[in-house]
């Protein structure tokens, strides 16, 4: 299975997005839940099955989608120098 980065910015096949801010666990099923939050609008906070958050796109459903997986890490390079 593929690893989550907490703090990562991933970007949904449909082109938003979101802060991975934490893995939760349900109390009643152990099933782990990542927590993330959309860096646009309202930066509204939102919960999924890590093993949806993680998988690969549906391409029956999707056709057309570029992105390999639903969600995927996006590799963000920092502008200052750091001087």
């Amino acid at each position: 299975m593929r690893e989550l980065k907490i703090n990562g910015v991933y970007k949904h096949f449909k082109g938003d997005y979101y802060l991975v801010v934490d893995v939760a666990i349900n109390s009643e099923t152990l099933e782990k839940y990542v927590i993330y939050r959309s860096l646009y609008g309202n930066g509204s906070l939102w919960i999924r099955p890590m093993d949806m958050f993680l998988e690969k796109v549906d391409k029956v459903k999707y056709p057309n989608a570029v992105q390999e997986y639903r969600f995927e890490l996006q590799n963000i390079d920092s502008v200052s120098n750091n001087n």
